[in-house]
């Protein structure tokens, strides 16, 4: 099962996945495995390829059906990062432990996240979001929409 639209937006630029791996510098197989849902792509380059495809997020990962043009930064604020992760965590009403325990990863991870000395890995973001039904575009600061539409 595909996860991503990464190759119906690479079809749209009339890119052969050799040319969009050369595009975003990384190598041909890396991008290959992410195509093919064979590898979870990594945050800051789930916000790179957000920015070059021009599409919010939430989008580009299955999360949401409507497609939004969004173009931010090249440089994402940790500070924000970490304050809208820690408010996904109340809102969802878990203590650290909790989300750590439910997320099999330690408070002392999930605490480096909340206070931005560690971006968010994707497959945390990605969990949060969707049970949350947050935005992943809100939570890394190119949206000032809170929830997925």
């Amino acid at each position: 099962m595909n996860y991503t639209r990464l190759e119906e937006l690479r079809d749209e630029l009339g890119f052969t996945k050799k040319e969009m791996a050369k595009e975003l510098g990384i190598s041909d197989s890396m991008y290959g495995r992410w195509e093919n849902d064979r590898t979870i792509i990594p945050t800051r380059r789930l916000y790179q390829l957000g920015n070059y495809f021009q599409v919010n997020i939430d989008y580009l990962v299955k999360f949401s059906d409507l497609r939004e043009k969004i173009v931010t930064a090249d440089k994402m604020d940790l500070m924000a990062i970490a304050t809208r992760v820690r408010e996904v965590r109340n809102e969802l009403h878990y203590t650290l432990r909790e989300l750590s325990a439910n997320l099999n990863t330690s408070s002392s991870t999930w605490s480096a996240y909340e206070t931005g000395k560690v971006l968010i890995l994707s497959a945390f973001l990605l969990q949060i979001c969707k049970e949350g039904n947050i935005s992943i575009d809100w939570i890394l600061g190119r949206s000032t929409q809170k929830y997925r539409k």
